[in-house]
């Protein structure tokens, strides 16, 4: 095994050789990932129905949104989703008769076999753009303007990771240090785990930092070469479930005994803390990841107390900040502020702003 990753590893080396082509236009295979487990937005995301694929942001749902940002544009092919199998009807019912390819995880083993198996079902000099299917962008031109920058650079075997412009001191993302200027990007000097408040406000002040989130652009084989440098197992593993796998039509179905015994990590950990080719482009885009419902409450239009009310009826009276979301009873509050409710399928959620990042652990959530 050591060998054949020495040799993998190899003959990338010699292709980091050849110039940048800045005249490329080869096609970008939009990778949409579709996992998580629907309880940091509980009650009204579940695992039956988690929030990619509700309509949270606007009319349409998240997932609709994340493909319709890569469609309709010549350089992007039809999408790559990579969901498990309970969630395969929602995608096809939401495409809506789109053409694509659905990769049906076996298990959840984390975003780094997600992204492999889809690049292990690409040609090698294909290009990847790996995209989560819960996040809002509301600047579309500009998510297609870094898409391209950041094709450009993996065209080139850069390893791209999108660096979110960030315009408060956050301490619920993860952060990356832009380094030296390349051609529509920056190399990447460093990733940081999640900041206290000093460090998060150090970093935005010295405009050095970034967001990390959690959206990149690969080569497929390069991809596919740096994990087997970092994780040689993984990529094993990966490569023999996909050699093992079946097709059925659009849907590809990894074999399921090797796939679940993958130790499953994160991208950033498995391969882009590791590579010596990590890059980035700047994205100033509207972003949020939908992470909690104070998130959420960011993300929509407010009255001029901050206030935001969707769903049935709320009376909201003295109160600031608060986001109150019912699909049928009506919300009476007064004197509140920083506050969300939420009402949902017989279910009542009441918290704080700050208390929002909790709302995935507690009893009714887990066991949902």
């Amino acid at each position: 095994m050591r060998q054949i990753c020495g040799a993998l590893h190899w003959l990338y080396t010699l292709r980091m050789l050849k110039p940048l082509t800045m005249t490329d236009e080869r096609a970008i295979h939009p990778v949409i990932l579709c996992g998580g487990s629907g309880t940091r937005l509980w009650p009204v995301s579940r695992k039956t129905c988690p929030k990619p694929f509700l309509p949270l942001v606007g009319e349409t749902t998240l997932f609709e949104q994340a493909v319709g940002r890569v469609a309709g544009h010549a350089r992007f092919a039809a999408p790559i989703i990579v969901a498990g199998a309970a969630h395969g009807e929602l995608i096809t019912a939401q495409m809506h008769g789109g053409k694509h390819r659905l990769i049906v995880e076996p298990s959840a083993r984390n975003t780094a076999p997600a992204i492999a198996l889809a690049a292990a079902l690409l040609p090698p000099d294909d290009i990847m753009l790996v995209c989560p299917s819960d996040h809002h962008i509301a600047d579309e031109a500009a998510f297609r303007s870094a898409a391209l920058a950041a094709a450009a650079l993996a065209a080139d075997d850069y390893l791209v990771s999108f660096g979110i412009a960030p315009d408060r001191p956050e301490t619920g993302y993860g952060y990356i240090r832009r380094g030296e200027p390349l051609a529509g990007g920056y190399a990447l000097a460093q990733f940081v785990e999640k900041p206290d408040l000093a460090r998060a406000k150090d970093y935005l002040a010295s405009g050095e930092y970034s967001w990390n989130g959690g959206i990149f652009a690969f080569r497929a084989g390069a991809l596919l070469a740096e994990l087997s440098a970092h994780r040689p197992a993984m990529a094993e593993a990966v490569r023999e479930a996909v050699a093992k796998g079946r097709k059925d039509g659009s849907r590809f179905h990894p074999d399921a005994d090797v796939f679940a015994a993958i130790e499953g990590d994160s991208i950033d950990y498995a391969v882009m803390e590791n590579t010596a080719r990590a890059a980035m482009v700047p994205a100033d885009m509207g972003w949020s990841d939908i992470g909690n419902w104070a998130a959420l409450h960011e993300a929509l239009e407010s009255d001029s107390d901050g206030n935001t009310v969707r769903g049935a009826q709320a009376d909201l009276s003295d109160c600031r900040n608060v986001l109150a979301m019912s699909d049928g009873p009506r919300i009476s509050a007064v004197g509140l502020e920083d506050v969300v409710i939420v009402v949902s399928d017989g279910e009542v959620l009441v918290t704080t702003r700050d208390g929002a990042q909790k709302v995935g652990k507690l009893p009714g959530a887990s066991n949902q």
